[in-house]
C-alpha cells in the first residue's frame, strides 16, 4: 500500500467516525427531547388537576376541603399564577420573587416589587401555551398560568450543555492528537533527512575522486565538466537534506536573482517542447531573507510538477512581483489542472496523482516556505484541462 492509499484510507475512517459521532449525538438529543416532552406532559396533567381542585374548592360545599388544599399546596416546584377575568392576580406560587433594595421600607417596597415582577410574568405567560381556563360557572372563569419547573428547564438544556462539553473535549483531543502527530512527523522528517544526507556523503566523495581520476586519464573535458555538474548537484541535494529539521541560515537575497539562479539547472533538463519563461518586474532591489539551497528546491519541485502535469509539452510562466510587504511568485503551467476540492490536499503527505509518486514534494515545499521562511504557498487558481497557478508569498526586507 502506497502513501496515497494510506491517506485515502485514513480519510475514509475519519469520515466514518464523524458520521457515527453525528448519529450518536442525534440519537442522544432525540431521546433527551422525548424525555423533556414526556415530563412537560406530566406537568400539564398536574396543572389540570390543580385547576380542577381550585374549581371544586370554589364551587362545591360537599368536597373534602382538606384533600383539595393538599393538592393545591402539594405543588412545590411549578410556578403558578391564578388570575380572574379582569387579569387581577388572585394567587401565585413557587416564583422566586426579587428581594427589596431598601430594607427600611421592606413591606411597601416588597409589595410593589412583587406586583411589578408578577405583572411582567403574566404578560409573558399570556403568549405561551402553558395556560388552563377554569370555568367557575356560566358567567365566571379564571385563568391558570404556569411556567416549566426548574427540573424541566434544566433537563431541556442538559443535552445541549452535554453536547457542548463533548465537542469541547473532542476539540481538545483533536488538537492534542494533531500536535502529537505533527511532532511525530517532524521526527520522521528530521531522521529521514539526516540519514539521507549521511548516506549520500560517501558515494558523492567517491564520485568526486573518480572524476579527478578520469581527468588525469585524458577523458574529454566536456564529459568531465558534465559529470562535475551532476556530482555538485548531488552535493547540493545532500546539503538540502541536512538542513531539514533545524532552522536554516538565511541571507539577504534579491528575489529576481534567486529565481533565475534556481532555474538555471532546470532550463537545460526540461523537455524541448516545454517553454519556461520568467517575468520579473523592474524593482530589482526587492530583498528577502532566503536559504538559497532550500529555495532552489522549492522552485525546482514546482517546475518538475508542472512539466509532469503537461506530459512534457506546454508552457511554464513564472511571474515575480512585489508590494509593500511581500515578494510574490506565481508558477503557472498549461497542464491537466487540479480539481478545486484538492487545492489543499495537494500539500498533504502521501497525496499524489502520479502512479509512482510518494506525495512528499509539495509537503516539503510548504514546510520550506511557511515554516522556514515565514511565507505562504497555495493554489491560486486551477482549471481541469487548462492548467494551474501556484502562488508564493515571502516577506520583504524593508
Amino acid at each position: 500500500m502506497n502513501l496515497r492509499n494510506i491517506y485515502d484510507s485514513r480519510r475514509i475512517w475519519k469520515m466514518v467516525l464523524l458520521a457515527v459521532s453525528l448519529i450518536l449525538v442525534a440519537v442522544f438529543i432525540y431521546f433527551s427531547n422525548t424525555l423533556v416532552k414526556d415530563l412537560a406532559k406530566q406537568e400539564r396533567e398536574r396543572m389540570e388537576i390543580w385547576a380542577d381542585a381550585t374549581r371544586e374548592l370554589t364551587t362545591s360545599t360537599e368536597t373534602d376541603v382538606d384533600f383539595l388544599f393538599r393538592i393545591i399546596h402539594g405543588n412545590r416546584n411549578i410556578p403558578v399564577l391564578l388570575v380572574d377575568e379582569g387579569d387581577n392576580i388572585i394567587e401565585q406560587r413557587n416564583f422566586k420573587l426579587p428581594e427589596p433594595a431598601d430594607t427600611a421600607k421592606m413591606i411597601d417596597e416588597y409589595s410593589a416589587v412583587n406586583k411589578t415582577f408578577l405583572t411582567k410574568k403574566l404578560d409573558k405567560l399570556r403568549n405561551s401555551t402553558n395556560k388552563i381556563e377554569i370555568k367557575i360557572d356560566d358567567s365566571t372563569s379564571q385563568m391558570l398560568y404556569y411556567e416549566d419547573s426548574d427540573v424541566l428547564r434544566r433537563l431541556a438544556y442538559y443535552p445541549y450543555i452535554q453536547l457542548a462539553v463533548m465537542l469541547l473535549f473532542l476539540g481538545i483531543a483533536y488538537f492534542a492528537l494533531i500536535s502529537v502527530k505533527k511532532a511525530e512527523q517532524n521526527r520522521v522528517w528530521v531522521g529521514l533527512s539526516k540519514e539521507t544526507a549521511h548516506q549520500l556523503g560517501t558515494p558523492i566523495s567517491s564520485l568526486m575522486a573518480w572524476t579527478q581520476m578520469l581527468e588525469s586519464m585524458g577523458v574529454d573535458k566536456e564529459i568531465i565538466t558534465d559529470m562535475d555538474t551532476d556530482v555538485h548537484r548531488l552535493s547540493v541535494i545532500a546539503d538540502r537534506f541536512s538542513k531539514i529539521g533545524s532552522m536554516p541560515d538565511k541571507e539577504l537575497t534579491f528575489i529576481n536573482e534567486a529565481v533565475e539562479s534556481s532555474l538555471a539547472y532546470m532550463r537545460t533538463r526540461i523537455p524541448k517542447h516545454v517553454t519556461l519563461t520568467v517575468h520579473t518586474e523592474d524593482d530589482k532591489n526587492c530583498g528577502v531573507m532566503l536559504c538559497q539551497p532550500l529555495f532552489e528546491w522549492v522552485m525546482e519541485n514546482l517546475t518538475k510538477n508542472a512539466v509532469d502535469a503537461m506530459s512534457g509539452q506546454g508552457r511554464i510562466d513564472i511571474v515575480v512581483t512585489s508590494d509593500a510587504q511581500h515578494a510574490h511568485l506565481y508558477v503557472k503551467d498549461t497542464g491537466k489542472g487540479i480539481p478545486r476540492k484538492n487545492f489543499k490536499n495537494v500539500f498533504n503527505p502521501g497525496f499524489t496523482t502520479k502512479k509512482r509518486g510518494w506525495g512528499l514534494g509539495l509537503t516539503l515545499v510548504k514546510r520550506i516556505i511557511e515554516e522556514y521562511h515565514g511565507g505562504k504557498i497555495f493554489v491560486k487558481e486551477s482549471e481541469v484541462g487548462k492548467g494551474t497557478t501556484f502562488s508564493i508569498e515571502i516577506p520583504k526586507v524593508k
